[in-house]
């Protein structure tokens, strides 16, 4: 049975999932959006015609155990037999830098190496194109193979026996051999070389990465794991960062909600965006805000949709297949997504927070100036005009549109930004022309999202029901920690939305019903608002319960069960990652506290 217990691997142009037997059971090409290739994850291998994955079978498997390289994303994983055979699987993605550049090729490698005794292993590369569909046609040569489809062509070069991988043969393994899946380019070395040299270079790519983090004292591991995800799921040839690496994994068992996640939501962005820049790895935001840029700059008076492809491209037409059966035969499986129609206002502050830090960090290279200045203004006019207007929300609820507090909070955000920034360089007038906007919205949102009654924000402008997202009230600046009314809605919140150790998003009924699981990062939101009303010992102790739910690899999903702890929704999800560093940065002891 199909389970989130995965490792990922990548180099910010491909990524795949890989599970406790070494089958990559989930990954894209050419990229993160693009056709499935290795679909295993929605349709489970159940017979000898099964196809959609990149398996070593250790045959009379007894055994194994999976992990990563320390502060790499390389991933190990060893399989022992009933007769003491072992082998040991490294997969990963090459990324270095190389003549002054990074280099992250499409490409996948993989070695097998023999530990012990005779194992005897069965090499099955069986992609699919068409998400699942079909197969594509094969070609080979004295050592590659090639798998040609509409939407790919991607070759397998190794020093194995082409026949016994083509032919499914198997054999013992008496030397180590290596895979190299890539374009459809002749490899120029020996393939032991290559894969040894890509090997040693990304290895030490990582361990530096990781080297000038600004980690916190306590729960080191976990953050270094959940900053490398992060960085996996960037792309770095446009400064896109996809909410997950998935599509179709039900949010909870048989509910419907099967969404596409392999996009660049500018929300969720600015989330991975902010917490990489805390750790001190801004090369990702620097590319993100000229993602940003790219895509305002070809739109009608600077409207922004609330997703896009990795592209820039804003069509993304959502469809349902019926070629994969879905997660546990959970469907429909969906390609494409159609919140990028929906109207979600809050995208405004998302994109403007998201460059604020270019005006205010001495690191970069490249500081923002007036001309980016006056670009990013156009998108404030735009939230300036619909703070008050109805959308589809943080949570985007197709049914129906309302005015979302927290929408109109990220648009008051994004004119207190542009007022901040004005300030500091030294554009007194638009410094006051935009504290005057965000001081307008400020008093419209505590005008009609305050409720007297319940002593809290609600999730809509006079409504009467609550969700996680004004938990987030103090954490963007619309309320200081002490005020009395940010004090009232976390006690809200907790009292209505929190269900064992997890908070919901909300728990009404929507288009699908009402919510089965937990939205992971409503919880963390609620660890970062109980840390700032100085609840720390309360915040710590949650804190632990949600590490606990991780997978064996440290790596967190979108949903989760709050009876059984079970995680479900697209994966590895940014959201959840993100929400994992900013609780361990907020509630670590200080280094200088340490010893």
């Amino acid at each position: 049975m199909s389970t989130l217990d995965l490792g990922l691997i990548g180099n910010s142009s491909v990524g795949a999932l890989i599970n406790e037997h070494g089958e990559i059971v989930w990954a894209c090409l050419p990229r993160f959006d693009g056709d499935a290739v290795f679909c295993s994850l929605l349709r489970e291998r159940k017979s000898e015609t099964d196809f959609g994955f990149f398996a070593v079978d250790l045959v009379d498997l007894a055994r194994s155990e999976q992990e990563y390289l320390a502060n790499t994303a390389i991933l190990v994983t060893r399989l022992y037999d009933r007769h003491g055979g072992g082998i040991e699987l490294t997969d990963f993605a090459p990324r270095f830098r190389q003549y002054g550049r990074v280099f992250c090729p499409m490409s996948l490698v993989r070695t097998i190496k023999r530990l012990s005794g005779n194992p005897r292993i069965c090499i099955r590369i069986r992609p699919a194109y068409g998400y699942g569909a079909d197969r594509p046609s094969v070609t080979y040569g004295s050592h590659h193979i090639r798998y040609v489809a509409p939407s790919f062509v991607f070759r397998v070069t190794t020093d194995a026996s082409i026949t016994a991988i083509l032919e499914e043969t198997p054999f013992f393994l008496e030397h180590a051999v290596t895979l190299l899946l890539g374009s459809d380019e002749t490899v120029q070395a020996s393939v032991v070389e290559v894969g040894r040299h890509f090997l040693e270079e990304t290895a030490a790519y990582w361990h530096e990465w990781v080297r000038f983090l600004n980690i916190p004292f306590e729960w080191q591991e976990a953050v270094i794991r959940a900053a490398i995800t992060l960085k996996l799921n960037t792309y770095e040839d446009t400064g896109a960062i996809v909410a997950a690496m998935t599509t179709s994994i039900p949010e909870a068992p048989n509910s419907g909600r099967t969404w596409d996640y392999r996009y660049c939501w500018l929300r969720d962005a600015y989330f991975v965006v902010n917490a990489l820049n805390r750790l001190g790895a801004t090369r990702t935001m620097e590319r993100h805000v000229r993602y940003i840029l790219n895509i305002a700059a070809g739109t009608q008076q600077g409207r922004l949709q609330p997703v896009y492809r990795i592209s820039g491209v804003s069509m993304i037409e959502e469809l349902e297949i019926d070629s994969l059966p879905g997660y546990r035969g959970m469907g429909p499986v969906r390609i494409g997504n159609q919140a990028s129609c929906q109207i979600q206002h809050d995208v405004y502050g998302s994109a403007i927070l998201a460059a604020t830090h270019v005006f205010f960090d001495k690191r970069l290279v490249r500081s923002g100036d007036e001309t980016l200045f006056h670009q990013l203004e156009r998108l404030g006019e735009r939230a300036l005009e619909f703070h008050d207007q109805p959308d589809a929300g943080i949570w985007e609820r197709r049914g129906s549109a309302q005015i979302h507090t927290f929408s109109s909070v990220m648009c008051w955000a994004a004119c207190d930004r542009l007022a901040r920034i004005a300030v500091r360089l030294g554009l007194l007038a638009r410094a006051e022309y935009w504290r005057n906007c965000a001081d307008k919205i400020h008093r419209v949102v505590c005008e009609r999202a305050w409720h007297a009654r319940r002593n809290s924000f609600v999730a809509t402008f006079d409504g009467d029901a609550l969700d996680a997202s004004l938990l987030l009230l103090h954490e963007v600046g619309f309320l200081t920690a002490d005020d009395p009314r940010f004090i009232g809605t976390v006690s809200a919140v907790g009292n209505e939305l929190r269900r064992g150790d997890f908070i919901f998003r909300y728990v009404e009924k929507d288009d699908f019903g009402v919510p089965a699981n937990a939205f992971i990062v409503c919880t963390f939101w609620y660890i970062h608002a109980l840390s700032a009303l100085g609840r720390a010992a309360e915040a710590r102790e949650l804190f632990e319960k949600l590490l606990a739910c991780r997978n064996r690899h440290g790596l967190l999903a979108e949903h989760i069960d709050p009876r059984t702890r079970e995680q479900w929704g697209n994966f590895v999800q940014t959201y959840s990652m993100v929400g994992l560093i900013n609780s361990a940065i907020r509630l670590s002891i200080r280094w200088d506290q340490a010893f």
